[in-house]
């Protein structure tokens, strides 16, 4: 049974774009998001909030691709570190920090929870990471464990409620576990030839797979891409993206495949960077009955 979560935002500006203070209601757990022109009020106005234990994520962009970068610390005393990285760190445009309500985190506490969102962080691939490696997974009691796997939980809440989503699993669909779990008993042949997945793309001898989600459609690890494009349309600089940063690559007999599931904005999106043309997903995307995204969603609606 999933249960509702509420969660309580302040705005010390009255502005989305300033201080934002939030937490989940009836847990200890508190957040601040703050830009980096802000800095100096953090201590003004959330003393007590920020000058204790707790972690924190610095974000930022790569200044030549524009992709959004993180790094994620930890400190006894959260707002003596934010100083010293204000004067050491450029890259970095905002703060993200948590800290408890009751003070009862340790360093071994917030070790442990440093430790735990630089995997999530890797593993979701969603911002690229500035950490250097993955710091030690703190040994912990296991009620502690629980505890702070409780915490993190909230923490994933209320980062994506604050508008970055680097700690949530691009693909949340009822159909992710049996996917995922069918494919690890698959050869890598069969793997090629069935990538897996709830929708299907095959046009012209090009084979795709991928799971449909609120935030858009991430296509299947291994499924075809597409070695012709026309010229100028419009999914093309995104392409050359992907290439370069190899999510598509070829194989050895040259054809085109996604090293990793990646997640598109849009089934239309995926669909172009695959067959290399622009082309409407919502009619090439098709379920194992061969019902296109359109007429899944037209028949939903009756």
């Amino acid at each position: 049974m999933i249960l509702g979560k509420s969660i309580r935002i302040y705005l010390k500006e009255g502005s989305v774009t300033g201080i934002k203070f939030a937490e989940v209601v009836n847990h200890t757990i508190q957040a601040l998001s703050c830009p980096r022109t802000k800095i100096s009020d953090l201590n003004k106005h959330f003393t007590k909030e920020i000058n204790t234990q707790g972690v924190y994520f610095l974000i930022g962009y790569e200044q030549d691709t524009l992709k959004q970068i993180l790094y994620v610390g930890e400190a006894e005393n959260v707002w003596d570190r934010l100083k010293n990285h204000d004067s050491k760190k450029d890259f970095w445009n905002e703060v993200i920090l948590f800290t408890s309500k009751d003070d009862n985190l340790t360093k071994s506490h917030i070790k442990y929870l440093e430790s735990r969102v630089v995997q999530i962080a890797s593993e979701t691939e969603r911002y690229g990471l500035k950490n250097g490696n993955n710091p030690a997974l703190s040994s912990l009691p296991l009620p502690d464990r629980d505890a702070m796997e409780e915490f993190l939980s909230n923490i994933k809440i209320l980062t994506g409620t604050l508008g970055h989503k680097f700690l949530e699993n691009p693909i949340a669909s009822k159909n992710t576990f049996e996917t995922l779990n069918a494919r690890s008993a698959m050869t890598e042949n069969e793997i090629f030839l069935n990538p897996g997945g709830d929708l299907n793309l095959n046009v012209s001898g090009i084979e795709a797979s991928a799971i449909q989600t609120n935030e858009g459609l991430v296509v299947i690890e291994k499924s075809g891409v597409s070695k012709n494009l026309t010229k100028n349309y419009g999914y093309g600089a995104l392409r050359e993206l992907l290439i370069a940063e190899n999510v598509i690559k070829p194989k050895s007999n040259g054809d085109l495949y996604f090293t990793r599931n990646y997640l598109f904005s849009s089934p239309s999106a995926a669909a172009a960077v695959i067959l290399g043309y622009s082309v409407n997903g919502r009619n090439v995307w098709k379920n194992d009955e061969g019902k296109s995204i359109k007429e899944i969603e037209k028949s939903e609606l009756k």
